[in-house]
């Protein structure tokens, strides 16, 4: 089964805590390992059903910004 890779999702983040170094806003906690990681393991080998891809910065340029 294929994982996600948090890094690329936008409820991905990092925090300032030494011991807790990744966020997911999803399911709101930190963690030492990427979040995936955990959800992976808690959902019984289950990828994480949260990944939503982030826009990259050369589809915002060719979007333009949003407001």
């Amino acid at each position: 089964m294929k994982s996600c890779d948090c890094r690329h999702c936008i409820h991905y983040f990092i925090t300032w805590d030494k011991l807790q170094p990744h966020g997911c806003k999803a399911f709101g906690f930190k963690s030492h390992d990427i979040p995936s990681k955990i959800v992976t393991q808690n959902s019984s080998g289950k990828p994480c059903q949260m990944f939503m891809k982030k826009q990259t910065s050369s589809v915002l340029a060719a979007t333009g910004p949003s407001g």
